[in-house]
C-alpha cells in the first residue's frame, strides 16, 4: 500500500536571510532555529549527494520528498494494464512483494486474537448458567455460546512507578520499629526487570532516544532520566550476552545467510579502537563507521544478527562462519552487486539480490518507460512464479524444478533483450538504462542463481528489512556515544528482531531472559526465542529426574 509522502518543509531563501541577520543581533526564535537546522541539514545531504557518482534526479526528488512505492503497477503508471490487474486476481497475491505473501482485503481493524499481549477478563453471567431455564421464555434451556469480547484500552505512561507507603509503628517504651511488609513480589530493587526491557525495546526496537523518553515520563509524573535509561540497559547487557554469543553460534550454521550494511555513527571512536579492529591492508584507508544486518536462515529457524564497527559486511560475516561446522555445505549467500559484502577467508554459494537489479530500472521509468516496463513485467512473472512455489508449500528442490521449467524462459529472454539493445546501439551504455542493464550482466551468474541451486532465494529483502531498525535508531537518536554504546544495541537489536522473526512476544522473551540470569549463563542454548517457553514450564515443573 502507498504511504503518504512526507511533507515538504518549507523553507524561502528570504526567511532564512532574515534569520541570519537576526542571529547576528541577537538570539533567535525556536521556530527560526528549526527552519534554520533543517535547511542546514538539506545543504548538507545535498552536497553529499551531489559528490557520489551515483546520484541521479531521481533518487534527489526521491530522498527530498520521499520515496513512493516501488511496485510495478505504480512506476508505469495507477492503474496498470488490463493483464496484470487479472493476473493479481487469478493469483489473489500481490506479485511485487519480494515475499509473495498476500494482503488481505477488510476494515482494518483489528480483532481480539490480535492483543495476544492484552490482559484477559473472563466475565460470567451474573445471574445464568449452562442448563437453567430461559428468563425470556420460562420453556428452553440456555446454553453457552461463544464468548462476546469486548477490547478497551487505557493510557499510560511508557514506564509506570508505584510507591509502596509501609506503615511504621514504634514502642514508645523500648523504641524497637515495626514497618509493614512489601506486597509479595516486590523486591528490593527499585528497577524490576521489565523496566530494562521496556528502555531497551524504546530505544532500540522502535528508535526512541533516551532524552525524548525522559520527556514523555516526566509529562506523566514518573521522571525517568536518561542517564538511569542508559544504566538500565548497560546492566541487562551481561545477562544477554550468553544468549547473543549463542545467536552467532547458531547463525553460523545456517543454510542461507543474507547480509548487508549501512552507515552508523560513534561519537568516541578512538584511532586505537579503529586499528585494532581493521586488517593492515584497510588500515588508514577506511574512514566510515557501519553497521551490519546478518539474518541466517535454518531449516526451521531465522536469526538476525547486528554489529556496527568499521567493519564492513563482508567482514563481519567472515568473523561468524568461523563458528561454522566444517561438516556441512558451503552456505548459500545472499547480497548485493558491493564486494565488500563477500567474506575473503570463506568460501559461498553466492547470489546477488533480484530487487537491486530491479531498483536501478525503476530509477529510470521516466525516460525510458517501454524499456523498464519490459523488465518489471518480466521480472514480475518470476516473483509470481515463487510466490506459486510458497503458496504451495514446494520443497526447496521442487520449488527449483518450478523456476527451471517456468522462470528459466523468462530470465532468458529477458537477458537476450537487453544484450541486443547494447549490441544494436539502441541505448547509450552510460545512461542509466545502460548502467541497469550492465549491471544485470555482470552478476547475472548471481542473480539467476535460483534456477541452479535449490533453495537459493531470490533478493536481499530480507536483510534490508532487518537493517530498517538501524536506520531507524540513526534517524531518531542520530548516533552511538561510544563502541560500548553500539555493542549494547547490537545485542538488543538482535534479540528483539529475532523473536519477531520466530513470531515470539519480544518484551515477553527480554523479560524472562533478565529474570532468570543464571539459568541464561548456564544453558544459553536454552534460552532461544522458539525455545524458551519450554524452558521455563520445565523450571517450573523442577529439575528433570535423573536417569
Amino acid at each position: 500500500m502507498t504511504g503518504k509522502k512526507p511533507p515538504v518543509p518549507q523553507l524561502p531563501i528570504e526567511d532564512l536571510v532574515a534569520i541570519v541577520e537576526q542571529a547576528r543581533e541577537g538570539a533567535i526564535e525556536p521556530e527560526q532555529y528549526a527552519k534554520l537546522k533543517a535547511a542546514i541539514h538539506t545543504l548538507a545531504l545535498l552536497q553529499e549527494e551531489l559528490g557520489s557518482k551515483k546520484t541521479s534526479i531521481e533518487r534527489l526528488k526521491r530522498m527530498l520528498f520521499g520515496a513512493s512505492t516501488e511496485k510495478t503497477r505504480a512506476v508505469l503508471g495507477e492503474n496498470g494494464t488490463e493483464e496484470e490487474s487479472a493476473s493479481d486476481e487469478e493469483t489473489g497475491a500481490e506479485p511485487d512483494r519480494a515475499d509473495g505473501g498476500s494482503k488481505r482485503k477488510g476494515h482494518g481493524r483489528n480483532g481480539a486474537a490480535d492483543y495476544p499481549g492484552a490482559q484477559k477478563v473472563k466475565i460470567r453471567h451474573p445471574s445464568l448458567h449452562h442448563g437453567e431455564s430461559c428468563p425470556a421464555c420460562a420453556r428452553g434451556k440456555v446454553c453457552t455460546l461463544e464468548d462476546a469480547v469486548r477490547v478497551r484500552f487505557h493510557g499510560m505512561a511508557p514506564l509506570r512507578a508505584t510507591v509502596y507507603e509501609c506503615t511504621r509503628l514504634r514502642c514508645a517504651l523500648c523504641g524497637q520499629v515495626f514497618t509493614a511488609p512489601t506486597p509479595e513480589g516486590v523486591g528490593e530493587a527499585k528497577y524490576d526487570e521489565s523496566a530494562a526491557a521496556t528502555v531497551g525495546m524504546l530505544k532500540y526496537g522502535s528508535g526512541f532516544p533516551f532524552n525524548r523518553l525522559e520527556r514523555l515520563q516526566e509529562s506523566y509524573g514518573v521522571p525517568l532520566p536518561a542517564a538511569t535509561q542508559w544504566d538500565l540497559v548497560r546492566g541487562a547487557t551481561p545477562t544477554l550476552v550468553p544468549v547473543y554469543v549463542q545467536y552467532i553460534l547458531q547463525a553460523a550454521q545456517g543454510r542461507i545467510i543474507h547480509n548487508d550494511d549501512t552507515t552508523m555513527r560513534i561519537l568516541r571512536l578512538t584511532p586505537q579502537q579503529r586499528a585494532a579492529a581493521l586488517s593492515d591492508d584497510v588500515k588508514g584507508e577506511r574512514t566510515g563507521v557501519f553497521t551490519s544486518g546478518i539474518v541466517s536462515v535454518g531449516a526451521e529457524h531465522r536469526i538476525a544478527l547486528f554489529f556496527t564497527g568499521v567493519r564492513h559486511a563482508g567482514e563481519n560475516l567472515g568473523d561468524v562462519l568461523k563458528r561454522r561446522s566444517q561438516d556441512l555445505p558451503v552456505p548459500i549467500q545472499m547480497c548485493d552487486g558491493l564486494g565488500h559484502n563477500l567474506p575473503k577467508e570463506f568460501e559461498t554459494l553466492l547470489c546477488r539480490c533480484l530487487a537491486h537489479g530491479r531498483r536501478m530500472f525503476v530509477d529510470v521509468a521516466a525516460n525510458f518507460p517501454e524499456e523498464v516496463r519490459f523488465v518489471l513485467l518480466t521480472l514480475k512473472e518470476v516473483y509470481k512464479i515463487d510466490a506459486l512455489a510458497r503458496r504451495d508449500g514446494l520443497s526447496p528442490e521442487e520449488r527449483l524444478r518450478l523456476h527451471r521449467k517456468e522462470s528459466a524462459p523468462l530470465m532468458e529472454k529477458l537477458r537476450e533483450w537487453m544484450l541486443s539493445l547494447l549490441a544494436e546501439r539502441k541505448v547509450e551504455p552510460n545512461s542509466g538504462l545502460g548502467k541497469g542493464i550492465r549491471y544485470m550482466e555482470n552478476h547475472w551468474d548471481g542473480l539467476t542463481q535460483f534456477l541452479r541451486t535449490a533453495g537459493a532465494p531470490l533478493d536481499n529483502n530480507i536483510a534490508e528489512r532487518a537493517l530498517k531498525r538501524a536506520i531507524l535508531h540513526r534517524k531518531s537518536a542520530l548516533f552511538y556515544k561510544t563502541l560500548n554504546g553500539a555493542r549494547v544495541g547490537d545485542i538488543f537489536m538482535s534479540l528483539i528482531y529475532t523473536a519477531e522473526l520466530a513470531g515470539v512476544n519480544a518484551f515477553d522473551y527480554l523479560v524472562m531472559l533478565l529474570r532468570h540470569p543464571r539459568e541464561v549463563a548456564e544453558r544459553p542454548g536454552e534460552w532461544m526465542p522458539w525455545e524458551y517457553r519450554a524452558t521455563l514450564a520445565r523450571l517450573d515443573n523442577g529439575p528433570d529426574p535423573p536417569a
